[in-house]
């Protein structure tokens, strides 16, 4: 009956984590601000056959490692569908990620300790957005969880050779996914602390040659790109500087670069205890009990305590040093944080004050979703001019919209009156798992229109013909959802958004007047003050932005070198 009933759990841990996480692939496109970069990347990968040099239309992407937009690719080479592909990496790596916390929960600990991990990460709302989006986080996190997984195998159960080695192994992968991959091995300091305290069952076994030979299994696995790329960018150097420059951008500048120099998302020290006393919610309400119970363990010096905590702790300080933060930099500590809080769940959540605490979150999450569909189908004037203003919602879709929210609103209210306090855990359960489950069967059609570029990209190539098409001030969901050949006059990146628009221009309306049929599709904001807007035609706002399809007769009077824009166009927004 015992055995019965841990399959019976086992099981519906796993099949809630697919529909949680599963629900809605292939119901939209990508969406801004990332999705469709990545997702354009991946499939001109796929078009041309070069893998191993990412492009974003004409040019090298140097932003990121091309091995998140690889799984894409491979993806798409699987199962010949973008809508699927482009969200298929991140579904694998976050039940990846799940599987990693539930395991070394089992081993450290107990089958149901490993569950109650499990199910802290799953339902925690900062892991399970991420892990809906097509984005590189949720691999990365999968990646460092994995070289943890790996590490404490060996650190705390060892000696387990494999194991470590393929904790260096999977560190070097994440650190091909995106740079911070080999902060994984940061495990191994409260390590080398605890052993040499004497802290029992941990211990580095250093004194073994295969201890010192784990980093080639880390350089083994970052060359696997970093190799070819480096003498394939230097040959090609030699007749195009270009692949210099990605090479020196990518390898210097958008990590230690980045790191030492923050040029975006400025925040103050502070900003990351605020991203998990706020996203790692429901788990993080069970502080006020977990930090004395930790304290204690460690007090009996519990290393299985110790590691995950203190790499959290080191995570978190880490990136908590540069100007620049993001709520995602600090998501790969999650997976040891729900860990190392999993032993304590069965205690704390007899607590009645915790218990009541869980009630109040679902009720707070009820009321405030089911009082935004309220207001939107009462048709509140402010937000219905936000929506249309931003969005380019229609009627029927703020209906929608507003009968959607007011649905998950009442589920989760039903999931309260159901279990009520007593049962507060279940109730939140049900509630988040809904609300996942409802986002991507019902939220994902209703938002997809609005959010990407399909509907705008195909009434532009529809009112083209058999013309001739250019972009200007483009972004990556534009070039994704074209059906047709077009010209690009480079993209316009981080800073001096204006400066590279005028470029554009200068390059573009040359072109256009070259051939009778051309047109330009250009971002509103982008279009200069001498165009004639009564010859354009408007397409419609996708993704906040208003688009634009310009025949020749809207921009004949422009003249090339003196193209001015609106003084208020810097494109601080255009994603």
């Amino acid at each position: 009956m015992l055995a019965s009933r841990a399959s019976r759990e086992t099981w519906l841990f796993w099949i809630v984590a697919v529909l949680v996480l599963g629900a809605g692939i292939g119901l939209r496109d990508p969406w801004p601000a990332d999705e469709p970069r990545f997702a354009l990347v991946a499939k001109q990968m796929v078009e041309s056959g070069d893998w191993l040099f990412p492009h974003r239309g004409t040019e090298l992407y140097s932003d990121k490692p091309p091995m998140f937009m690889w799984t894409q690719a491979a993806a798409y080479t699987l199962t010949g569908n973008w809508r699927v592909a482009f969200l298929l990496p991140s579904l694998l790596a976050a039940l990846g990620t799940l599987w990693c916390v539930v395991d070394l929960g089992r081993r450290l600990w107990t089958r149901r300790v490993g569950l109650y991990a499990g199910w802290a990460l799953l339902l925690t709302l900062h892991f399970t957005y991420q892990a809906k989006k097509a984005q590189i986080d949720p691999s990365v996190v999968f990646w460092i969880t994995l070289a943890n997984y790996g590490l404490l195998r060996h650190l705390l159960q060892g000696p387990r050779w494999g194991w470590w080695w393929l904790g260096w192994c999977a560190a070097g992968i994440g650190t091909i996914t995106k740079g911070v991959g080999a902060l994984a091995l940061l495990m191994i300091v409260p390590a080398a602390v605890a052993s040499f305290a004497r802290w029992p069952n941990v211990r580095l076994h250093a004194r073994d040659w295969r201890f010192w030979s784990a980093p080639l299994a880390f350089v083994a696995a970052v060359s696997l790109w970093l190799v070819p790329m480096v003498l394939a960018a230097t040959a090609r150097a030699a007749h195009d500087p270009a692949y210099r420059a990605y090479m020196d951008d990518i390898l210097f500048r958008q990590t230690a670069g980045r790191y030492a120099k923050s040029w975006d998302h400025h925040n103050p020290p502070w900003y990351h205890l605020g991203v998990m006393l706020t996203m790692w919610l429901p788990p993080m309400l069970a502080l006020p009990w977990a930090l004395p119970a930790w304290r204690r363990r460690l007090e009996r010096r519990d290393a299985r305590y110790l590691l995950p905590i203190a790499w959290w702790a080191l995570i978190v300080v880490f990136f908590s040093i540069p100007d620049g933060k993001r709520d995602v930099y600090i998501l790969p500590a999650l997976p040891m944080a729900c860990l190392a809080l999993a032993p304590l769940l069965p205690g704390v959540l007899r607590r009645r004050a915790m218990r009541g605490l869980l009630a109040a979150f679902v009720a707070l999450l009820a009321v405030a979703t089911a009082a935004l569909g309220a207001a939107v189908l009462a048709g509140h004037a402010d937000l219905q001019a936000k929506l249309v203003a931003q969005r380019g919602f229609s009627a029927g879709e703020m209906r929608a919209l507003g009968a959607f929210l007011l649905a998950v609103g009442a589920w989760m209210a039903g999931a309260l009156l159901w279990f009520r306090v007593r049962r507060a855990p279940q109730a939140v359960a049900w509630a988040l798992a809904g609300l996942w489950v409802l986002f991507g069967l019902v939220g994902y059609p209703i938002l997809n229109r609005s959010s990407s570029a399909e509907e705008v990209m195909t009434r532009a190539s529809r009112l083209v013909g058999n013309g001739e098409l250019a972009l200007v001030a483009w972004r990556e969901q534009n070039l994704l959802a074209i059906d047709r050949p077009v010209v690009t006059f480079g993209f316009a990146k981080n800073e001096d958004w204006s400066e590279q628009w005028v470029r554009q221009w200068q390059q573009a309306i040359p072109w256009q007047r070259a051939r009778p049929r051309r047109f330009v599709f250009a971002l509103g904001e982008a279009i200069p003050t001498c165009v004639d807007r009564t010859q354009a035609i408007a397409l419609g706002i996708a993704n906040r932005r208003d688009w634009w399809l310009l025949p020749e007769a809207a921009t004949r009077g422009c003249d090339p070198k003196a193209i001015a824009l609106d003084p208020r166009a810097d494109g601080k927004d255009a994603d």
